[in-house]
């Protein structure tokens, strides 16, 4: 029984050390709303984004951090929720959104839904929350103290 248990909780670890972080509390204000974001800010974090997720709770999302401005491209492979990804530059500001984004099970066969500008930080809430906020680019993306920007 020992053993179970000591497997299960070194699996649980496993999968565990794949997922984005979270630092406590982080969130983001965006068009007059606050939402609580895992942040991807490394290369695995950023490749597995939302996937394999059945659900993202209200008022929260997913904050992906790059190294640099440039051109970004998401795509929505293994990703089963429908979202916005919304996309900003250096400065916060909103230069790009892809909204209501469908999910897609066509593997590496799914749709890239890039950006129309350059952009560091993408944000990816519930599809219907951009609408719901009324975004318009150049909105203004906040940081909670949590979040840190190299």
């Amino acid at each position: 029984m020992r053993f179970h248990l000591l497997a299960a909780c070194a699996a649980l670890s496993a999968a565990m050390s794949g997922c984005a972080t979270a630092p406590r509390g982080a969130w983001v204000e965006l068009g007059g709303a606050r939402y609580a974001v895992e942040i991807a800010d490394d290369d695995a974090e950023r490749a597995r984004g939302l996937m394999f997720r059945d659900s993202l709770g209200g008022e929260q999302g997913m904050l992906f951090i790059h190294e640099r401005e440039e051109m970004q491209a998401y795509w929505m492979k293994n990703t089963r929720i429908p979202l916005d990804i919304l996309y900003f530059d250096d400065a916060r500001r909103l230069v790009s959104q892809q909204r209501d984004v469908p999910p897609c099970t066509l593997g590496n066969a799914c749709p890239p839904y890039p950006s129309s500008a350059p952009a560091r930080f993408v944000l990816e809430l519930n599809a219907g929350e951009a609408k719901k906020l009324g975004l318009q680019d150049g909105a203004e993306l906040t940081f909670g103290p949590g979040i840190h920007v190299p």
